[in-house]
């Protein structure tokens, strides 16, 4: 049953019967609750303000408003709201914009269940979360070659270092903080510590962006 720290959810989605899947599942899982649900980004918007969300379900393709445009209204309206993208589409159209209106995650429809509650619990401890799938397809997109950020350069973003973009190109593959600590072999507090900082030298404000970031300009190998 959920508690008063239970992670607070809105679905997004235009299908009531999706709706009611997603609602049926999650109120299944420990320390999530769904708190409501809208068909449209209109919706959405009126619900999150109403509701304070700590995750929201957002589908993409929607009347009125869609996925994108209620995400870019949200970042404004209610920032504290993580958006978890729940979508059937993976093309460049809607995946790019979509990450720079700020999704704290990508995932595609036939993910696993246990995937989702998974990006749930993440995207409400403040982390990101990107379908395999998605995070590949985002690496091929952004390997074009960028402007790259010197090292030592203090006009822009400023150099990392070498631990640092280790972590960086781990969160660019979509690993959790838990995740990237064991594969560095450190603990996962000193994980949080250097995703601090290298966010707050490239001027991001979360892990998504600063992945995005990272491959558009050379930080990180996008191939």
């Amino acid at each position: 049953m959920a508690g008063a720290s239970a992670i607070r959810v809105l679905i997004v989605d235009d299908h009531a019967v999706v709706r009611e899947g997603l609602r049926t599942f999650l109120e299944l899982q420990d320390g999530i609750d769904v708190v409501g649900e809208a068909g449209d980004g209109v919706q959405a918007l009126e619900q999150a303000a109403t509701l304070s969300p700590d995750v929201i379900l957002m589908d993409l393709v929607m009347p009125r408003l869609d996925g994108v445009a209620a995400m870019r209204k949200l970042r404004q309206r209610a920032p504290r709201s993580r958006v978890i993208v729940l979508t059937s589409f993976l093309d460049d159209d809607r995946l790019m914009p979509a990450l720079q209106a700020g999704a704290a995650g990508y995932l595609l429809k036939d993910v696993e269940p246990a995937e989702l509650a998974r990006a749930v619990r993440t995207a409400g401890s403040e982390q990101a979360m990107i379908d395999p799938t998605v995070a590949a397809r985002l690496l091929r997109t952004l390997s074009e070659p960028g402007p790259a950020i010197r090292r030592g350069d203090q006009t822009g973003e400023a150099a990392l270092t070498p631990r640092e973009r280790e972590v960086l190109e781990l969160i660019a593959g979509g690993r959790s903080n838990k995740r990237i600590a064991f594969e560095l072999g450190i603990a996962e507090k000193t994980v949080k510590t250097h995703v601090g900082h290298l966010m707050a030298k490239l001027g991001v404000s979360d892990r998504t962006q600063a992945a995005l970031l990272a491959v558009r300009r050379g930080l990180v190998d996008g191939s």
